[in-house]
């Protein structure tokens, strides 16, 4: 019997290290060379302090910012998750009506699909620029800007799809909030 375990073992032991060590160690090290700042969680820093990460939403409810997608975890990371609600469902039909009313109240501006619905992970850092550009009034109210100029940066902020194919356009929501911010408003 020792003369099969101890080789299972040893192959157990020496793959484990393999694939479980040594290759996500290789892996990790390349893309630090390769992408550091993607390797390192594509965090944004103002002034050596981390204030968020391109790829992670977070939550902005003040009337001076851009408003994100809802989120079904309330923007919690570590407990991410959609609200498992299906299209049939009368809960998420309360939900997405309360939205859109909400939505429309605030920017005055029929309420995109993507302001009335949570993204899959509730953590979607992006906005449609439909989205951003229906909110763009309500900012320039709050911060006393003028409109245009709030749309312009708008428009600076929208990336396109990836190499123009895939995707759609979109606008990161904490990159356009902090650029309001900078703007000194």
């Amino acid at each position: 019997m020792m003369t099969h375990l101890r080789p299972a073992l040893a192959s157990l032991l020496a793959l484990s290290l393999l694939t479980g060590v040594a290759y996500p160690l290789a892996l990790t090290g390349i893309a630090a060379v390769i992408a550091p700042d993607r390797a390192a969680g594509s965090l944004i820093l103002r002034e050596g302090q981390v204030v968020g990460s391109a790829l992670i939403g977070q939550g902005f409810d003040g009337p001076g910012y851009l408003h994100p997608r809802p989120s079904a975890s309330d923007w919690n990371a570590a407990g991410t998750s959609a609200s498992n609600l299906g299209p049939t469902s009368a809960a998420l039909l309360a939900e997405v009506q309360e939205r859109q009313a909400a939505y429309e109240a605030q920017n005055g501006a029929p309420a995109p699909v993507d302001a009335v619905t949570a993204s899959g992970s509730g953590l979607d850092p992006h906005v449609s620029p439909a989205n951003a550009r229906a909110q763009a009034a309500r900012i320039a109210r709050a911060r006393g800007l003028d409109e245009a100029a709030v749309r312009r940066l708008i428009e600076a902020h929208v990336e396109p799809p990836l190499l123009g194919l895939w995707g759609q356009a979109r606008v990161n929501v904490l990159a356009v909030n902090l650029a309001l911010d900078a703007a000194g408003a």
